[in-house]
This record gives C-alpha cells, sequence and structure tokens, in this order.
C-alpha cells in the first residue's frame, strides 16, 4: 500500500519553520509521494487512512544514536556518572561482550523503541569495527534497518588512536590506520551508499572524535577522503569541558576553531552534542552551514549541560534532534527526546526559549537537511510519504484545548496509530506488525544475562 487518503486528522504538523509550521486538511499519497493536502474527496477504490484524533507530522528523524548500547540500559557502575567514567565504565569497558548475536537484538531493540515513537529515519553512529568479529557490523544494521522498513543512515566510526581515562583497566578499544578506515568505508560505501535525495540507505564517515581518536593532520586527510566519495561527515564534539580544555591547552583554541582548522565544518558536517561551544562557536557554526544534532535527554542524564540549540536555530543554524545511545538514557525514543528538548530549554532559559514548533521541525525537517534526505522531513505536496499519525486519544491528551503539540508537550509513551515510509506502512495500531515483541523481550533477556555473567 503506497497510496491512500488520509481523512479527519485534528491537524498537521508539517515540520516547516514559521507561520508554515501547521496546517490541515486531508492528504492524498500517490505511489509512495504525497500529491494533494486540503479538503480532499475519496476517489473511487481509494484506500481511506482514518486519522479521527490524531495530529499528522512527518516521520520522526533521529540524527545520532549507539544502537549497540540497546542491551547495556542501567549498567549499575555508570548509573550515576559523569561522561569520562561513564564511557569508562559502560561502552569501554563492555565493547568486547557484544557479538553478533548481541548486537542484532540490540539492533532490533533500538529500532523498535524508535519505529513506536515515530521514527522513520535513523543514523547510527557505530565505532566499534574490531578485527576479531568474525561478522561485519555494517551488514547486521543494515539489515535489521530493512527488517523495519525504515531509513537508515550508517555513521562509520572508529579511532586511529585510544583515549585516556582516570583509569586504565578496560579492554582496549579497536584501533585503525588511517589508510585502513579509509579503505573500510570505500567498500562500506559502494555496497550500501545511496545519494539520491530519496535514498533509504546511506553511508557517513564518522571518527568517534576529531579530538581523542585521530591525529590532527589525520582530521583534513579524512575529510578529504569523505567528500572524494560524496560522503558525509560526521563525529561527537564538545559533549563536555573536557573537549574545551584538551584544545585549549594543547592548541590555544576552542573545538570548533580547532577542527575549522582542517576543514571538518561546512553543510555536509554535523556534530553530536556541542553542549560547550560558546557564542563564537555558535556564530561559525551558523556561517558554515555545520550541523548540530541535539541530545538533550542524553546530555541531561549524563550531567553534561544543555547544547545552545536554541540560539543556533534563532540564527538559521542547522539543528537536528537525537536520542544518543540507550546506555546513556536508559530510553531512547524521539518522544522523550522531543518533551526534554522542550522542557530543559525553557526551564534554564525561560518559556520563551522554545516553542513545541521548533522542537518538532527539529526532529523532522531539520533532520532530513543536516542528513541531505532532501525529499523527506516535510509535509509538503511532492515530498516523500514518511507521515506519522499520532493517536491523541489518551488521557494524557483530553482537556488540551490544542491537541496539534500534544506529542511535544505531553512526553509519556506515544501511541502511533500509522507510520509510512514512502507511504509503505511500518507502524499500525501502536505495533510492529511483523515482529514478536514477546521472542525480542526473550532474546533481550538472554542477551543480558550473558553479558552480565561474561562481566563478572
Amino acid at each position: 500500500m503506497t497510496s491512500f487518503l488520509i481523512t479527519g486528522a485534528k491537524g498537521i504538523l508539517t515540520g516547516l519553520k514559521g507561520e508554515a509550521a501547521r496546517s490541515h486538511g486531508d492528504i492524498r499519497v500517490r505511489q509512495g509521494r504525497i500529491a494533494e493536502i486540503g479538503a480532499l474527496t475519496p476517489e473511487p477504490g481509494e484506500k481511506i487512512i482514518d486519522g479521527t484524533g490524531c495530529v499528522v507530522t512527518p516521520g520522526l528523524v533521529n540524527t545520532h544514536h549507539h544502537l549497540f548500547q540497546s542491551v547495556l540500559k542501567a549498567v549499575p557502575a555508570g548509573i550515576n556518572e559523569s561522561l569520562a567514567k561513564w564511557l569508562r565504565l559502560v561502552p569501554y569497558s563492555y565493547w568486547d561482550k557484544i557479538d553478533e548475536e548481541a548486537l542484532r537484538v540490540s539492533a532490533r531493540i533500538g529500532m523498535a523503541e524508535l519505529a513506536l515513537s515515530g521514527a522513520t529515519t535513523i543514523a547510527d553512529h557505530h565505532y566499534i569495527f574490531s578485527k576479531s568479529y568474525d561478522f561485519d557490523p555494517a551488514e547486521i544494521l543494515f539489515e535489521t534497518a530493512a527488517q523495519f522498513g525504515v531509513r537508515f543512515v550508517l555513521c562509520r566510526g572508529g579511532a586511529t588512536k585510544g583515549r585516556n581515562f582516570d583509569e586504565d583497566n578496560t579492554v582496549p578499544m579497536p584501533l585503525e590506520t588511517l589508510d585502513e578506515m579509509v579503505r573500510s568505508v570505500t567498500a562500506t560505501a559502494k555496497r550500501w551508499h545511496d545519494p539520491s535525495p530519496n535514498s533509504m540507505s546511506r553511508v557517513v564517515f564518522a571518527p568517534t572524535t576529531p579530538t581523542f581518536s585521530l591525529e590532527p593532520g589525520e582530521l583534513r586527510d579524512l575529510a578529504h577522503a569523505a567528500r572524494s566519495m560524496g560522503l558525509r561527515l560526521h563525529s561527537h564534539l564538545s559533549e563536555t569541558t573536557d573537549y574545551d580544555d584538551f584544545t585549549m591547552s594543547k592548541y590555544g583554541m576552542r573545538p570548533i576553531h580547532w577542527v575549522a582548522k582542517y576543514d571538518f565544518l561546512g553543510p555536509d558536517v554535523w556534530f553530536a552534542h556541542l553542549t560547550t561551544a560558546d557564542e563564537s562557536e555558535v556564530r561559525m557554526l551558523f556561517e558554515t552551514g555545520t550541523g548540530m544534532a541535539h541530545c538533550p535527554q542524553a546530555n541531561a542524564r549524563l550531567g553534561s549541560g544543555i547544547a545552545p540549540a536554541d540560539t543556533l536555530s534563532k540564527l538559521g543554524g542547522n539543528v537536528s534532534l537525537a536520542v544518543d545511545g540507550a546506555a546513556a538514557n536508559e530510553a531512547a525514543d524521539m518522544i522523550s527526546a522531543l518533551y526534554t528538548a522542550f522542557s530543559v530549554h525553557r526551564a534554564s532559559k525561560g518559556a520563551g526559549a522554545l516553542t513545541a514548533e521548533t522542537a518538532l521541525e527539529w526532529a523532522t525537517g531539520g533532520g532530513a537537511r543536516i542528513l541531505g534526505l532532501d525529499d523527506t522531513g516535510t509535509i509538503e505536496v511532492g515530498k516523500a510519504a514518511d507521515i506519522v499519525l499520532f493517536d491523541l486519544t489518551a488521557p494524557r491528551y483530553l482537556g488540551q484545548l490544542d491537541l496539534l503539540v500534544g506529542p511535544v508537550i505531553s512526553a509519556g509513551s506515544a501511541h502511533v496509530r500509522h507510520s509510512f515510509v514512502q507511504g509503505r506502512e511500518i507502524v499500525r495500531d501502536g505495533k510492529l506488525p511483523w515482529l514478536d515483541m514477546a521472542q525480542l523481550a526473550a532474546d533481550a533477556e538472554r542477551v543480558v544475562t550473558r553479558i552480565a555473567r561474561l562481566s563478572n
């Protein structure tokens, strides 16, 4: 089913900015594209999607995740630690316990959680590629995304050097030479990268961090290699003051000014976090078109701060929304990320800091723009039919005079009545029709039990 008519919805949040953020009417989809919006009459034999009690939005776009962490939620040693110690105690201590089965199960958990919260596009930053593996993580992630029917962007990470922590008692993270990394990314891109505006699969070159994972000269070489392949660039940056301290002490520059020296800024680049970016750095992000993957929930959970996403957005810069890894927030759904973004900016900067419509734009049009998926992200005639119908009949929404903002301001567990990617149904009545959730729960318990046993 890629042709149908959505009728009766309370309204539409379009994913556009300003006065165009809201719309009303029926939506006709033909062959996976939005054909008409307005007061429409069903055509003979046309499939009708009942939107009564729903608000329609574009499919949500998650621009930064670590799907392998979905089986590392609530690790006791790291639950009350800040970023650097948490990294050592959780992903850097457990990465070698993630075998092929664990990665498959973890990816299914993460994608199920995302899809059931309205996500239709997922960018996953996977940075563990060990020579000891007898499997290819990229293949598992793309295969799993194809099962779910979502758009998938693999941000292929990696490092040429390790990071020092407060203690050195973890299994060393896998390292590659830059040449090895480039060859691997080249092969991955040849297999899976589709550069078209309506792509279902993309590859991005994404070193783990510019500061701690590469030598400075390698940063420019990596950026050049990515651009020569037509790939975008992504990484972590300025997640805590550790990044500022590192570049200031070694190079006398703040992180964004420092990466600019190595051609690692531009409209084909986006960074996750940026919680400590100062005014001059935000201005440079705007002027260069560099994007931000705002991760408010994980940043709050780890005590890392609140990124100046609102400031960059008001300048006209590129802001998107992301959930980050589930091991850093014990949930990784887009509704929680939306509500957290809406709340933390207003809590710290006042009620005028952020509107629900802007938060939704970050999670839709903003994310699609940063990923270069120009056919998606907004409800407009001619765009791909990546569409979500959020059911607003649960008690938490009753009594709201403005139901359209319910999915953003009411938090809780979203009920997705329908979601579509290119007009193909992904979620129906709050369920993934093909996925046996009881089996997934059993698989998760088995994997987590084994990981816990190996860690003792």
